[in-house]
């Protein structure tokens, strides 16, 4: 099967059901309790400072334990997972001085996926498993100063944050995924960065892939960490014409439900969900239940206002297959059409009609 006939499977298994998206990879992960030595591997056994913590640099040094959460997830009903990649960028890279490895990293982390997208679609023809290549926040922002006494200080340029992430998007082209995630949007303007870097490749050859955009409403003023509310958000990047748009991480489904409905309301795509395990409790810890996680996002699917579930930040693949087996059977969400008009957009959404 051609990377363009999955895209096609793709398309039209969302319009057959809900589908499913993966779960978190940092709880499983820290549930491995791996030492710095897992991390290093004999790639990096001489690399300065510590490495501990770099769960992207596993697709090198470990990439068994990769392997192994990649079949868990499809196993537990994902139709789509997810690369181990969501700090792979130079820029966040930097904080472990792996600068070096990013493009190793991505292509890695891309083709291990996609081996066990591969293996899970031949065992089961009927349902075929997707790759979607993981693009994440940044730990800089290009529409906030990092100093409160200079508004207009930015530790970097629109320029490095495109270079950060085209090099991303390229490894992970070539590595062999099916679409582009860029996850857990706090700052527009570096998801803008990514979607040019994204549609700046068809430009240098290399063939279009499918885009989902996935912001994250960091408090329960509704808003991005950039200021801005779902209406607004959706208006600064439907330009890109995205397969899906969603909200992901901060908030469990309670909580995200409402910004959920408004997105589904508005956005003339795919909406996608997939909220934490509800909020952390004093330990940092998700006490959200499988059972709890799957009866909420069946709620949403019941009346018609997702296309895609998985879970973020708690979430393990007994959630995933809780939240697959709430949903079977239930229609997706029908994509509305919207009346032509201009609609703009600052912190708050602007329409001219």
């Amino acid at each position: 099967m051609t990377r363009q006939d999955r895209i096609a499977a793709l398309k039209a298994a969302a319009k057959q059901r809900v589908l499913i998206l993966d779960g978190s990879w940092g709880v499983m992960i820290q549930k491995r309790g791996l030492g710095e030595a897992d991390y290093r591997a004999e790639r990096f056994k001489d690399h300065p400072g510590q490495m501990k913590g770099n769960n992207d640099i596993l697709c090198l040094t470990r990439p068994d334990i990769i392997a192994e959460l990649h079949n868990a997830y499809y196993g537990a009903g994902a139709d789509i997972s997810e690369t181990n990649t969501f700090s792979a960028t130079s820029i966040a890279q930097a904080d472990y001085q792996a600068q070096a490895a990013v493009w190793d990293i991505n292509f890695e982390g891309a083709r291990l996926a996609r081996a066990a997208a591969d293996r899970w679609t031949a065992k089961e023809p009927g349902k075929p498993r997707f790759v979607a290549g993981s693009m994440g926040p940044l730990n800089v922002m290009l529409s906030m100063s990092s100093d409160v006494n200079d508004p207009g200080a930015r530790k970097v340029t629109f320029e490095q944050v495109y270079d950060a992430y085209i090099e991303q998007a390229r490894a992970l082209h070539e590595g062999g995924v099916d679409l582009f995630l860029i996850e857990t949007i706090t700052d527009t303007l570096n998801c803008k960065a990514a979607i040019k870097a994204i549609l700046d490749l068809e430009d240098q050859g290399y063939e279009p892939l499918p885009i989902w955009i996935s912001g994250t409403i960091t408090d329960r003023s509704g808003r991005t960490l950039s200021g801005q509310t779902v209406e607004a958000f959706w208006n600064s990047i439907k330009h890109a014409k995205p397969f899906a748009v969603g909200l992901n991480c901060a908030l469990g489904a309670e909580l995200m439900r409402p910004h959920i409905a408004e997105l589904s309301r508005i956005a003339d795509t795919l909406v996608s969900a997939y909220p934490n395990a509800g909020l952390p409790n004093a330990f940092g810890e998700y006490d959200e239940t499988p059972d709890q996680t799957g009866h909420q996002l069946h709620e949403w699917a019941e009346h018609g206002i997702v296309n895609i579930l998985g879970g973020c930040c708690g979430t393990t693949p007994d959630h995933i297959a809780h939240v697959a087996q709430a949903v079977a059977g239930l229609e997706p969400r029908a994509v509305p059409e919207r009346p032509r008009a201009m609609r703009l957009a600052g912190l708050e959404p602007f329409e001219l009609v």
